[in-house]
């Protein structure tokens, strides 16, 4: 049995590329971007009007003059009008393009109109107000987006505007989730008394859903001839196995032994913690990665949190945003094990994360979930958790 800090680090060294694809920038928001993001002409490309007015040339306000012809009206999108006269000026929308002759834009508010002559009534005017020159922003070829940023909504826009379609992207593993018991049903069937539906695979496939995976769900019975044919076949068909069950000390446990039998090496089995102590990891020789959680639904999705998002951020080279919050109430936990509490979390006036505990009725208790927002990670070298003392947190609903 290792700790949880062994534990993370071997799955760590486990991290996989698993190459670059192209998707439809419309498919993108989520994934990770895996080439840099390049400006293809200045940004912005033009002299823009940053508000509706007039465009004049600021030198003649500075001569004094005050009443300027109106040339014509320009709205956004066209070719801008110049000015062929020191007195004259262009009606001008937000948006449009500003003649180079012209280098200040006067708003409505602060001008008159009236028959074909613009009136300004502002005593200062002054170059350059109220337009946001070419390449402002960016030069043609300067880098906008760094590789290895989250495709947001602001790189979306950033990518339509420099005529990106489609966008290069890492790749996501493959993944298949199974569940193992023969007391599990499928969730539209009427259960006997003693069993139960089933739901970490669902709940699991939500998660991986919010990561951009469409992992794919096999249920095996305990029966060990059943559960090593399918794996056989799954071991070469995915990246990373999700498994759920089947690696305890029960007699029905048989997860452990048929992985063997297949070739997977056991990198660890059993980790100091509460929930999901008999947590299995291990590797196949063709590359697949086993992840084999106990079955109980907190143990789970303690699991997925704490271990397979971090192996998975890591892989695509996402930077490890760790979090930290205050207990709100003093906490005792006397086993030798890292306890990993659940906890409703708030920010108090001072901008302080703080915690409190969430009781539940254990590993199996799911329905707690509810009503917690994270995992609070407790130190095993502890037994006694002080009111105010900060501890790392693993959220598991938006903070």
């Amino acid at each position: 049995m290792v700790r949880v800090e062994e534990a993370e680090k071997q799955i760590l060294q486990q991290c996989r590329d698993f190459g670059t694809e192209f998707i439809p920038l419309a498919e993108c928001s989520g994934r990770v971007l895996a080439a840099p993001l390049v400006a293809d002409r200045d940004l912005p490309p033009y002299n823009r009007a940053t508000m509706d007015g007039i465009a004049i040339s600021s030198a003649a306000f500075s001569k004094g003059i005050r009443h300027f012809h109106i040339r014509g009206t320009q709205p956004a999108g066209t070719e801008p009008l110049t000015l062929l006269q020191e007195n004259d000026c262009i009606e001008i929308m937000t948006g449009a393009a500003v003649t180079s002759v012209a280098d200040a834009v006067i708003p409505y508010e602060e001008i008159i109109l009236e028959n074909g002559i613009a009136s300004v009534n502002t005593p200062v005017v002054i170059a350059g107000q109220n337009i946001h020159f070419k390449g402002k922003d960016c030069q043609q070829n300067d880098r906008l987006v760094k590789a290895g940023e989250l495709v947001s909504p602001a790189v979306i826009a950033t990518a339509a505007s420099v005529g990106k379609v489609e966008l290069p992207v890492k790749r996501l593993p493959r993944v298949v989730i199974v569940s193992t018991g023969d007391e599990l049903v499928e969730i539209n069937a009427v259960p006997e008394a003693y069993q139960v539906r089933r739901s970490n695979n669902y709940m699991l496939q939500a998660v991986l859903q919010s990561c951009g995976i469409d992992a794919a769900k096999e249920h095996l019975p305990d029966n060990p001839v059943v559960i090593k044919a399918k794996l056989q076949q799954l071991l070469v068909s995915f990246d990373v196995l999700l498994l759920c069950g089947g690696v305890s000390k029960g007699k029905f446990d048989f997860i452990p032994a048929v992985l063997k039998e297949l070739g997977v090496t056991e990198i660890f089995h059993g980790v100091r913690q509460r929930p999901g102590k008999p947590f299995w990891f291990g590797t196949h020789a063709q590359g697949a990665l086993l992840f084999a959680f106990p079955g109980n639904p907190v143990s789970v999705f303690l699991c997925v949190h704490r271990y397979f998002l971090p192996w998975l951020h890591a892989s695509l080279s996402l930077p490890d945003r760790k979090q930290w919050a205050k207990l709100e109430e003093d906490v005792t936990f006397k086993l030798p094990l890292q306890y990993f509490m659940q906890v409703k979390c708030r920010m108090n006036e001072e901008g302080q994360l703080l915690a409190a505990p969430e009781e539940g009725n254990g590993s199996g208790d799911f329905a707690n979930l509810l009503n917690a927002d994270a995992f609070m990670e407790l130190p095993a070298d502890k037994d006694f958790f002080r009111k105010g003392e900060s501890f790392r947190i693993w959220p598991f609903r938006g903070l």
